[in-house]
């Protein structure tokens, strides 16, 4: 999976970017194959909540989209993180749920089909 940061209006070192890879590779164990990963950190300084995370994830489906804002960049990023867990937990559930109805819908047709012969 490929990680792209951006900063704006901060400096992105060694330990912000450590920790913003660590969190979102993380997000792998869910089971969803992530094709990529672009984290946008602002500062703002007039702001009552100066740092804003934005991440979005490519994924083979739908892409994930989640923003939050805190006066802590590493509180933003684990809220942000949470939020995309959430997601990518219920896109993987909503996945099976089809599944399993599409399955059942074949196992009744072929029930129905037996019975026609």
């Amino acid at each position: 999976m490929q990680i792209h940061i951006t900063p704006r209006n901060i400096t992105l070192t060694g330990a912000i970017h450590e920790f913003v890879a660590e969190k979102v590779s993380h997000l792998e164990g869910h089971g969803e194959t992530i094709l990529g990963a672009h984290v946008v950190l602002l500062h703002n300084h007039d702001r009552k909540k100066p740092y804003t995370v934005k991440v979005h994830l490519a994924l083979a489906g739908p892409d994930i989209h989640a923003e939050d804002a805190e006066a802590d960049l590493y509180v933003a990023i684990d809220k942000v993180i949470d939020k995309l867990s959430r997601q990518i937990s219920k896109l993987k559930t909503k996945k099976k749920q089809h599944d399993k109805h599409r399955a059942q819908l074949k196992r009744e047709g072929q029930k129905r089909g037996y019975q026609r012969r």
